[in-house]
């Protein structure tokens, strides 16, 4: 009779562990990290940013340990279908092309496109400004839809991050470029590189190709996952921390209306 009470005690006690191991499970994510403000690498290899911290606050929310995974944006959705990581929180714009493909959860922040010119440019934003310039921007992007349909007469230059476009932008190579307003004060329009730079046309918007805003990508087979991201984003907006991590990004509430 000791012997069953001691093995059934051991029995609950490992089944205790077992759930908090299931609790404490990882949630590997799918990250940028050449998309500042949203995320970056710093010399020693950590990542930081917006995108960075919002991941490892809902992985908090829903107890489960945070892996972060660094994916170029060109391969993001392949791997996340090959089961690289579990979801993408890379400033992933929502759009019906897209949910063809891998599930969305809700939006965690919505911010309009724009254009950065040379200072005194003159440069136009229209069909006829813009015809024949060389407008560089990621590739694959919400932003690559907007200028092939609106601006379909323009040279479109294409680049792998958006860190690449900045810096032909900024030695001449790119009549202007195009890209989420955010991205482009903080990484570069606030920087020396950017200095003789400047928004030219003002925000650029339309539903079909950016979508309401961006969200965090699953697999579609993943319901359940999309739902509990679903719930920690308003968690995280309800308690707090959401207002307290884009403080220190922002001095405006990114989320949108």
């Amino acid at each position: 009779m000791k012997f069953r009470k001691i093995f059934t005690s051991l029995s609950l006690a490992l089944l205790v562990l077992g759930m908090g191991s299931v609790q404490a499970a990882d949630l590997r994510v799918g990250v940028e990290g050449a998309y500042p403000p949203f995320s970056w690498k710093e010399s020693d290899g950590t990542l930081k940013g917006f995108d960075i911290e919002i991941a490892e606050a809902i992985c908090a929310e829903l107890k489960r340990n945070c892996v972060l995974i660094e994916q170029d944006w060109d391969g993001m959705i392949p791997a996340l279908l090959a089961k690289k990581f579990d979801t993408i929180i890379a400033s992933m714009s929502i759009t019906e092309e897209r949910k063809k493909r891998v599930d969305f959860s809700d939006k965690y922040y919505n911010t309009p496109a724009k254009f950065v010119a040379k200072k005194g440019s003159g440069l136009e934003i229209s069909k006829s400004g813009l015809a024949g310039k060389r407008i560089g921007l990621q590739r694959g992007t919400t932003h690559q839809c907007y200028m092939e349909k609106m601006f379909p007469d323009v040279e479109l230059v294409l680049y792998g991050t958006q860190d690449e476009v900045f810096q032909d932008l900024a030695i001449g190579r790119i009549d202007a470029q195009f890209s989420d307003s955010i991205a482009a004060d903080d990484g570069f329009l606030k920087t020396d590189a950017g200095k003789d730079f400047e928004f030219v046309g003002g925000d650029q918007h339309d539903e079909a190709c950016h979508g309401p805003g961006a969200g965090m990508a699953v697999r579609k087979s993943d319901t359940q996952l999309r739902d509990d991201l679903n719930k920690a984003i308003k968690a995280i907006r309800a308690n707090g921390t959401y207002q307290k991590i884009n403080a220190k990004y922002f001095d405006f509430d990114i989320f949108g209306g």
